[in-house]
């Protein structure tokens, strides 16, 4: 039986998904707080703070770690039915709280069946395969499942008041991934396309040990966030972490690559991963720095920016297609970053409130949308090379 396109490889399914509910997600929230729509059966805040970084992001991470690990560890791309009953499993956790008189103990079923689904399966693959270089994923994932249980379980009334942590520690569990996979990829892709520019692969620096350092000290925000001292402990480990991916970023030649949209979306990412580490780092010492300009740059800034802008680069390269943007999609980039500074700048208050918000939440809108209209023919047609997948 000949699996169906859209379950071929992870990323086809799951891109969909993350395009489709990166364009209504924030409207909807748009819509409960300022327009009075129905709410979820949630507390709406809570809810939107978890959908962005449970719905949207958990899609794009399933897309991309599922099929990034067949490359990994040599093994075959999670397809057919497996994939489908993964993907089913993301929706009735987006559709929970929504369910007419759904119980939150069925609501947090739900949702976390699908990390928990996502969370063995990246540990059965990559410890069966002895790949140990990317053991960390598997950490990530289970923690990634522990803390939206965390935070499920405030939702159900058994721990109240610890969402907060647990959405904390999410973020910088998030940043974590950001850091090891785009630290990974920006380079390797940079230093490719130079060297078939004419250039030299040798303009992009790497050092293993600053590498490691930066991932360290980006890493060990997530014990300091948990154990809930001093602020300005955390501030210090943010400062640490973001002087040292700034050393990396510097080193990656990003400058050179500036005529090629599907490289400088992916620096200009690892520049917000950056700008959020500086801001959280800078909030106990400057009274003008909130907290929430940390939490915009880091989730509309470098989440929104690199789901994209792997999205936009994956769907091209796994299908078999040319490594060039299509025509008009550039535009994707300029709204999602036009839609993470009128975020910071509803946070700030320098323009209003409702004005940006509603700016910086039509343009994110906008960006997943255009990328569903760009991309849908892409991912939901063969690969144009024939091979499988």
């Amino acid at each position: 039986m000949t699996t169906p396109t859209l379950l071929a490889s992870p990323f086809r399914l799951f891109f969909l998904l993350a395009g489709l509910y990166g364009a209504i997600l924030v409207p909807l929230w748009l819509g409960i707080l300022l327009g009075g729509w129905p709410a979820p059966a949630l507390d709406p805040l809570r809810w939107h703070v978890h959908e962005m970084l449970f719905g949207l992001v958990g899609a794009a991470i399933a897309g991309f770690l599922l099929t990034a690990m067949a490359n990994w560890t040599g093994t075959r791309a999670l397809d057919g039915w497996g994939l489908l009953v993964l993907a089913l499993a993301w929706l009735l956790g987006r559709l929970g709280p929504w369910l007419p008189g759904g119980h939150p103990l069925q609501v947090a079923f739900l949702d976390l069946l699908f990390w928990l689904g996502l969370a063995l399966y990246v540990a059965r693959v990559i410890i069966a395969s002895g790949n140990r270089r990317n053991g960390v994923m598997v950490g990530v994932m289970a923690l990634l499942f522990g803390v939206n249980l965390l935070i499920q379980l405030d939702f159900i009334g058994i721990l109240p008041g610890v969402a907060r942590l647990g959405e904390a520690l999410a973020i910088d569990l998030v940043v974590l991934l950001m850091v090891v996979v785009a630290g990974r990829i920006t380079p390797a892709f940079t230093a490719n396309w130079l060297e078939r520019q004419g250039g030299q692969r040798a303009w992009v620096r790497q050092s293993p040990r600053l590498d490691g350092l930066a991932i360290v000290a980006t890493a060990l925000m997530i014990p300091v966030d948990a154990w809930g001292g001093d602020p300005r402990i955390a501030a210090l480990v943010a400062l640490l972490a973001a002087v040292l991916n700034t050393l990396r970023l510097t080193r990656w030649a990003g400058w050179r690559c500036l005529g090629e949209p599907l490289l400088w979306i992916l620096h200009l990412g690892y520049g917000w991963i950056v700008a959020a580490l500086v801001l959280k780092g800078l909030a106990p010492w400057l009274p003008g720095v909130s907290p929430l300009l940390w939490l915009h740059a880091a989730g509309v800034g470098a989440m929104g920016t690199l789901i994209l802008g792997v999205m936009t680069r994956v769907a091209l390269g796994h299908t078999g297609r040319p490594l060039v943007l299509p025509r008009g999609a550039v535009l994707i980039y300029g709204l999602i970053s036009l839609a993470a500074l009128a975020r910071l700048l509803a946070a700030l208050g320098w323009a209003g409130y409702r004005g940006p918000l509603v700016l910086s939440g039509l343009a994110f809108s906008a960006a997943f949308a255009l990328f569903l209209v760009l991309y849908w023919r892409i991912l939901a047609s063969p690969r144009v090379d024939g091979r499988p997948g």
